[in-house]
């Protein structure tokens, strides 16, 4: 079985079978997203967004996070990119990319616009997920090494999925939208730190029920977009030969989840120099092991600007040991980024690659100025149980929004019994 049929097995996959741990994690995801997306929305990019929204117009389907109304496909780009807007949101390391702001908000856009249960939306956001990891894991590191940002290549064919779903598409209509999908998928990751990283996981939304639709329209595509001639991973530096059957269960078990707003990348370190007793007055020098992907995304040496702060490792490493508030979305101004405490730290940090670590893992030594090394390491792979979970994500939540956090985090015990629309009913009201 190729691919494609791959995909669209798994795009049909009834509700009553879909795993409940992969289920629940989505639901967490769900409301995280909601938190991060309502937090985005005063973001400078996603006010740009609300504007661009605002002068196209169009019929009233959808709801965005300002509360205006738009089409679904306007929909899903603006909400797409204020929910990354403060790169808050969660992350599965196995695709290298961010799931709920690439699928969330096709699904839900198309669930409001459908007047589906909510219920749906959370299956259709699982089923995409799920659908974006295996493309993500056939195309492989390569991809991502080559410069793509995965959140929006295999991120768009996971939102066409969850679209599709909720749309109803038969498996004809879904390999169609799939093939168009195949040719609109797009993102580098020469925008991070700007921008245009954000709106690359807005894109990915939107190109979903771009595709989900015209499908549904009739609208014709290759006949196998993803792994057939000059298809999409012949074309974009494919370069896995994972087994395309998760061993057991679904890959999007394995979803992490952000306690610190900048690039997932750099949480490792974080973590274990907040469990280090030392602060950033008394390290000499810092040596950090990581896996080599990650030198090319967040080992900005210099950043200009408070969102390329996110991506540097030396900068981060001085404000984790300074007490400065890693969950505090105003942490990371454009002044912290010209801080002379900081650029003065940052000289003594040494990050340097090492193949045996994972993506998730971070290793070296912290040198005290009485000579004394301390040994760095933390592994992120360490699972969480759900219920910590929540309650670490409720108490992010309510940190980044007293109002509106508390608010969301009521829907918990209401989400398999919600209609779409009520969810943006409930948190206006």
């Amino acid at each position: 079985m190729g691919l494609m049929d791959h995909i669209l097995d798994l795009a049909q996959t009834p509700s009553a079978d879909l795993p409940a741990g992969a289920l629940a994690k989505a639901k967490l995801s769900f409301l995280d997203w909601l938190v991060c997306g309502y937090a985005g929305a005063c973001e400078p990019v996603a006010q740009k967004l609300h504007a661009f929204a605002a002068m196209e117009g169009g019929t009233p389907a959808a709801t965005l996070f300002d509360g205006s109304r738009a089409p679904a496909r306007m929909a899903a780009l603006v909400n797409g990119t204020a929910s990354h807007a403060l790169d808050f949101d969660d992350t599965h390391f196995a695709h290298v990319g961010h799931l709920s702001v690439a699928i969330y908000p096709a699904a839900l856009a198309m669930g409001e616009a459908k007047d589906a249960p909510l219920r749906h939306v959370l299956a259709a956001f699982l089923v995409g997920a799920e659908a974006a990891i295996r493309i993500g894991l056939q195309l492989g590191a390569t991809h991502y090494n080559a410069g793509f940002h995965q959140t929006a290549t295999a991120g768009a064919f996971g939102a066409t999925v969850a679209a599709g779903r909720v749309l109803g598409l038969d498996r004809p209509q879904m390999r169609a939208a799939l093939g168009l999908c195949a040719t609109r998928a797009a993102g580098l990751k020469s925008q991070f730190g700007t921008m245009g990283k954000p709106w690359n996981a807005g894109n990915a939304a939107a190109n979903g029920v771009e595709c989900a639709v015209l499908a549904q329209l009739g609208m014709t595509s290759a006949d196998d977009g993803l792994d057939g001639a000059q298809g999409f991973l012949a074309t974009h530096h494919a370069g896995s030969s994972h087994p395309l059957e998760a061993p057991a269960g679904f890959f999007f078990e394995d979803n992490l989840y952000k306690f610190y707003a900048c690039c997932h990348g750099t949480h490792a370190m974080i973590e274990a120099l907040l469990a280090g007793p030392y602060q950033m007055a008394d390290v000499q020098g810092l040596t950090l092991r990581t896996n080599p992907r990650w030198l090319q995304v967040c080992d900005v040496k210099s950043p200009r600007t408070g969102l390329e702060v996110k991506f540097s490792y030396a900068w981060l490493a001085g404000m984790a040991l300074r007490g400065d508030v890693l969950g505090d979305r105003t942490t990371f101004s454009d002044a912290c980024a010209q801080d002379p405490a900081l650029a003065d730290f940052a000289d003594r940090v040494t990050v340097v690659g090492d193949d045996s670590l994972t993506d998730l893992q971070c290793a070296g030594h912290v040198t005290l100025r009485d000579g004394t090394i301390q040994v760095l390491q933390h592994d992120l792979a360490t699972p969480l149980p759900n219920t910590v979970l929540a309650e670490k994500l409720r108490a992010k939540a309510t940190a980044l929004m007293p109002q509106q956090g508390p608010a969301i985090w009521a829907l918990w015990s209401k989400l398999d019994d919600l209609p779409a629309c009520d969810v943006w009913r409930a948190l206006t009201s």
